[in-house]
């Protein structure tokens, strides 16, 4: 347990203000990335050249319901000890255990190749090298950053952390180049829909919202993090957790707001074709801002695909231990889940529209991690102290509605050709 983490839930402890809380923050940090992956850039970034500042509203709902989701992921692990794979093998049928296990390895696997191929199409667009070769650069560093677990959990939460910060910075300078009209951004939380393609955009936006690999991982990242052994110190832990949560989500629906204004600032009327796609987006950002914005942006999709896919094999190790209480080394699961990325790029498939089905396949997997999540933190005998009000039961069963019904929808659209 952290020195300075025991002295905060002592009764003696004299830290105010910050000091207070530091020792605190970092699972929430590692989960927030999930939401700022190279998904959320393409989804943005077409909200905002199609609808200009209409769809900041949608950013604002999803995020607060990401933050309602992942705080209920982290009181599971503090309040059983557990992981949410971990209590599902303990309490639910093998075969049942067994289903769960392979979807969600089927499921972190689709968000890896999402965010390796995010990366690559990064280096591809910095250094002009070819998207194989990209694709190289991303495994090495990758395998070098999950090397930091081996120093403990408080690096590599320091690791990712930086991650955050330079995707927060670059997307500072492009909102500080772009200069979004200030008033019209501000209308954009007003709730309102423009036609079917609004609409579409925007179940797009919440539909991919909770990431069901960041739901398992979050609560391995609380359990046993800080040693809290009576009922006092882990309401005060969740507490303090939940500042953690609501700092991390706070920043990354900042920086998703930012992607969109950006956006619609530089996009938005030009009547500019794809710029959905990623590398549209960087090519067509340089005519309009100049260089200077679209190597940020370039850099702020590097550090979101590469701590993403970071986080992403860290959360398959904590499904495979939890669900089968089997591990295999890091180094072979991260080179495992990036052979389909290498796959699609030697195949030559088009790296954006593979980004977006992987997206489909992630969706099928967010009822499987948000019921569970529900269902045992409503039990006083799992949950003890830490148990879910009846109130925060229903907000949490009225979001995962909410989810689950509007990737369904974004399914349905999908497959229709939409």
């Amino acid at each position: 347990m952290n020195e300075r983490a025991a002295d905060v839930l002592g009764s003696t402890s004299n830290r105010r203000g910050l000091a207070r809380i530091v020792p605190f923050i970092g699972p929430a940090v590692i989960a927030s990335i999930a939401y700022m992956d190279p998904g959320n850039f393409a989804t943005n970034i077409e909200g905002g050249a199609q609808h200009g500042y209409m769809l900041m509203w949608v950013i604002l709902a999803a995020n607060l319901m990401a933050m309602v989701i992942q705080n209920l992921s982290a009181k599971l692990g503090i309040a059983t000890g557990r992981n949410l794979p971990q209590v599902i093998r303990e309490h639910w049928p093998r075969p049942l255990v067994w289903f769960y296990w392979v979807q969600a390895e089927v499921v972190a696997m689709a968000t890896d190749l999402a965010e390796f191929i995010g990366a690559a199409i990064a280096i591809h667009l910095l250094t002009h090298l070819p998207l194989f070769w990209g694709a190289v650069v991303t495994a090495i560093i990758s395998l070098w950053v999950l090397g930091f677990q081996r120093r403990g959990s408080r690096v590599i939460e320091l690791v990712i952390g930086a991650f955050v910060l330079i995707i927060g910075l670059a997307y500072l300078v492009q909102f500080i180049m772009a200069r979004p009209d200030l008033a019209a951004l501000g209308s954009g939380f007003l709730p309102r829909l423009d036609g079917q393609s609004s609409l579409y955009l925007a179940v797009g936006i919440i539909g991919a919202t909770v990431m069901p690999h960041v739901i398992y991982l979050h609560s391995a990242l609380t359990q046993g993090r800080i040693n809290a052994p009576s009922d006092a110190q882990k309401l005060k832990l969740s507490r303090l957790n939940r500042l953690d949560v609501i700092g991390a989500m706070g920043l990354a629906g900042l920086i998703n707001m930012a992607m969109m204004a950006v956006a619609a600032a530089t996009f938005y009327g030009k009547n500019l074709p794809d710029v959905g796609n990623l590398e549209t987006a960087y090519q067509t950002l340089t005519p309009l801002l100049g260089p200077a914005a679209s190597v940020a942006f370039a850099i702020a999709l590097l550090a979101s695909g590469l701590s993403s896919t970071v986080v992403g094999t860290m959360a398959g190790q904590i499904i495979m231990q939890g669900f089968v209480e089997f591990s295999i080394p890091l180094w072979v699961r991260r080179t495992l889940t990036m052979l389909p990325a290498f796959i699609v790029i030697l195949l030559g498939l088009d790296p954006t529209r593979t980004l977006v089905l992987s997206q489909v396949v992630l969706s099928f997997g967010i009822p499987f991690a948000l019921v569970p999540l529900l269902l045992f933190t409503a039990r006083r005998d799992l949950m003890g102290v830490l148990v879910s009000k009846t109130y925060t039961t229903v907000i949490g069963w009225l979001i995962a509605a909410v989810i689950i019904g509007l990737n369904f929808y974004l399914l349905w659209g999908t497959f229709r050709g939409q």
